[in-house]
């Protein structure tokens, strides 16, 4: 499955979708491949700020722990409530229903040097 092409990504495999001075936040399907099944998802409460780089929260599944990072200096301003309650929405869906969380953007700067679709599927195998 190709990734989506109205994002960039991240070498942590974050996609980073932008919209205006908001930044909706989540994993690569190969991301969640790579983690099995996603057994628990806990995110940033709204109003945590942070600088790029920072992690804004934590998935677990049956194989291991991983921080989610985000690569813009920003504030969280909404948690997906869903996928915290049903973390297999992750699983199912990375790319629509399974978004972690969503930014306002502080700093943009860091998402200069994320890759386009075609230069992460073509590094990641996607």
């Amino acid at each position: 499955m190709a990734s989506p092409p109205d994002r960039r990504y991240s070498d942590s495999h974050e996609w980073h979708k932008i919209d205006g001075d908001t930044l909706t936040l989540g994993l690569t399907r190969f991301a969640v491949d790579q983690l099995t099944d996603v057994t628990y998802v806990e995110m940033k409460k709204p109003g945590f700020a942070f600088r790029a780089g920072d992690s804004v929260g934590e998935v677990e599944s049956v194989k291991t722990t991983s921080d989610v990072y985000c690569a813009c200096a920003g504030e969280v301003v909404e948690t997906n409530s869903a996928v915290a309650e049903d973390p297999s929405l992750l699983n199912s869906d990375p790319y629509g229903a399974g978004w972690l969380v969503k930014i306002r953007i502080k700093d943009a700067a860091g998402l200069d040097g994320l890759m386009d679709a075609a230069a992460y599927d073509a590094k990641y195998g996607t």
